[in-house]
């Protein structure tokens, strides 16, 4: 964990943005007030005993943000660095996320204090089933659904759907997203994030008036969502030209193939002293003179120490909150085209949406349908934001929490406040 995401509080600034459109957008000091809490936190322990006998004793979260529009909806992750801050602020911006693409859902997160590369498949596998049964009176695929998140996989969210079922008597599939297809996942869910960051790149381009051949590309991070983008922008035409992961990042200005980079991270462990590429710091990467920055690992990352450095001309959040308040002014300031993270990665709660709709169904869509109905989503909810930005005159973050919070809002005040 850097320096500067220690001493950036995730939930101060959800909080911090969520009152800057409530007085931009005249939000009623009721909504305003509910919106600024979470519907309901969870704190649970999580005792297992691991291989040698022994017993720990872990920590987990789960949050609800806000049920307004429907069923929770969040991921969950293992992390030493998880808080119960983290995990609020995640929820929320699970809230606004939905709210921008358009699906019926309310935003949730979850999350383990833990270090799964140190934890054996047994002792991984311990730990989620109790968690699960920990925070079983929250879940429910009518009240609040997890899905995978950072260390987390269909295997864990496949732990996950069956502990559920245990404690229910039959199989509920619709308790989680990101499951294994043979027990009811969806085609195309493992992928959907990055593909919906490629479409939203695309859009950008477009309206910019630019192509995507031969495009400068730095991506942050190299994982379940970096990984997916970095291929696809490469079949695209793009360039990509530096990629970094946890250990350190590589850089080659002529660029890199990420499908023989992800080889070689499989038979080696690490990115690290891929050939042809120079080994440089996360640091230099984010700095890199590129077209495109796309930041796809962990939030914070991005504040105002290193945000003058910045000289990526688009930068397109695939993380969640991945720029402080403080360094989104410096970037406006120098012109940096900004693509909100609430609107770039969606794509991965919007095919959960399509996994939930498909189990309660029970009729599974091709790969090529879930797609294209991504793509139509995405595309949708990008110039819904970015006719919202230039009617405005506000920056495409501000249009995207504008929309989203006048969604929920509306939804509030028309459902009421109990009793």
């Amino acid at each position: 964990m850097t320096e500067e995401k220690k001493n950036t509080n995730a939930w101060q600034v959800a909080l911090q943005q969520l009152d800057e459109i409530a007085k931009r957008i005249n939000l009623e000091p009721w909504i305003h007030k509910k919106l600024r809490r979470p519907k309901r936190e969870l704190t649970v322990s999580i005792p297992i005993k691991m291989d040698d006998g022994s017993v720990e004793v872990f920590t987990g979260y789960r949050v609800q943000h806000n049920i307004t529009l429907g069923p929770a909806k969040g991921g969950i992750r293992y992390s030493p660095d998880v808080t119960l801050d983290e995990i609020r602020a995640l929820a929320m911006l699970m809230t606004w996320k939905c709210a921008v693409a358009g699906i019926p859902y309310g935003g949730a997160k979850g999350g383990v204090i833990c270090d799964p590369e140190k934890l054996s498949l047994g002792e991984l596998e311990r730990l989620t089933r109790r968690y699960t049964s920990e925070i079983i009176i929250m879940i429910g695929p009518e009240k609040d659904i997890p899905a995978p998140d950072i260390n987390t996989n269909s295997q864990i969210m496949a732990w996950i759907m069956d502990t559920y079922s245990i404690n229910k008597g039959y199989s509920v599939p619709g308790v989680v997203t990101g499951k294994p297809v043979v027990i009811g996942g969806s085609e195309g869910r493992q992928e959907a994030t990055g593909r919906g960051v490629t479409f939203i790149t695309l859009n950008t381009l477009k309206y910019l008036n630019q192509g995507i051949e031969d495009r400068k590309v730095v991506i942050q991070g190299f994982g379940k969502v970096g990984s997916v983008t970095a291929k696809l922008l490469h079949l695209e035409g793009a360039k990509i030209i530096g990629i970094g992961e946890i250990y350190g990042a590589i850089y080659n200005p002529k660029g890199l193939n990420p499908l023989e980079v992800d080889k070689y991270r499989r038979e080696t462990g690490s990115i690290l002293g891929y050939k042809d590429s120079e080994d440089i710091t996360n640091k230099e990467l984010l700095e890199l003179n590129c077209d495109i920055l796309i930041p796809a690992a962990t939030e914070g990352q991005i504040t105002e120490k290193n945000a003058p450095n910045i000289k990526a001309r688009v930068l397109i959040e695939a993380a969640n909150g991945p720029t402080t308040p403080s360094a989104d002014k410096i970037l406006e300031s120098k012109g940096i085209f900004v693509v909100p993270d609430i609107l770039t990665n969606a794509g991965g709660v919007i095919v959960s949406y399509f996994e939930w709709v498909q189990g309660i169904q029970g009729y599974f869509w091709s790969e090529r349908e879930v797609n294209l109905k991504l793509r139509d989503i995405m595309d949708r909810a990008f110039h819904h934001v970015l006719e919202l930005s230039l009617k405005e005159k506000v920056s495409m973050r501000t249009a995207a929490l504008m929309l989203a919070v006048s969604r929920v809002a509306e939804a509030t005040k028309i459902r009421g406040l109990y009793p």
